[in-house]
């Protein structure tokens, strides 16, 4: 389903541990034109306390890490409050019975995407606040995609880059 004209897109990454899946996501995410990402919970940032740059983000981000607005939020869901009061909708990217095949998802507006930990997925807390769950079919032996993998696989299709 193609994404109205006009879409504005940003990511939620919620404890994703890795920095290299981190930096992966800034990279595509940019290719993708998204607005801004969020980096929740333990989610690793471009750079540290004293702003020094993650070399490991770096490494796979190729710079789209200064491209792209982002903020390290400690509280999801006041953020997830605030967007959709703003009339963003909220889209989780994750493996689920309520999900709904990512490609008959419709998007108008502005879409805020989640993507979750690399074990566990988004949090329940956090998929009982979406409107939407929207889930890529795994047809191999495997249940999911690495989470840098399907946030571009998702990203692309549903706004159909």
């Amino acid at each position: 389903m193609k994404a109205k004209p006009g879409t504005m897109a940003a990511v939620l990454l919620e404890n994703v541990r890795s920095a290299e899946n981190v930096g992966s996501i800034f990279r595509t995410a940019d290719a993708a034109g998204m607005a801004h990402i969020y980096l929740g919970g333990y989610t690793p940032t471009p750079t540290d306390r004293f702003d020094r740059p993650n070399s490991k983000i770096a490494t796979r981000a190729l710079g789209a890490e200064k491209n792209i607005p982002w903020t390290s939020v400690a509280r999801i869901g006041a953020l997830i409050s605030k967007l959709k009061k703003d009339g963003w909708t909220i889209v989780a990217i994750e493996q689920s019975e309520k999900g709904v095949d990512y490609k008959k998802v419709k998007l108008g507006g502005k879409t805020l995407f989640i993507l979750g930990n690399e074990v566990e997925g988004v949090s329940a807390k956090l998929l009982a606040a979406v409107d939407t769950i929207a889930e890529i079919p795994m047809k191999g032996a495997k249940e999911s995609l690495n989470v840098s993998v399907a946030a571009g696989v998702a990203l692309f299709r549903m706004l159909n880059i």
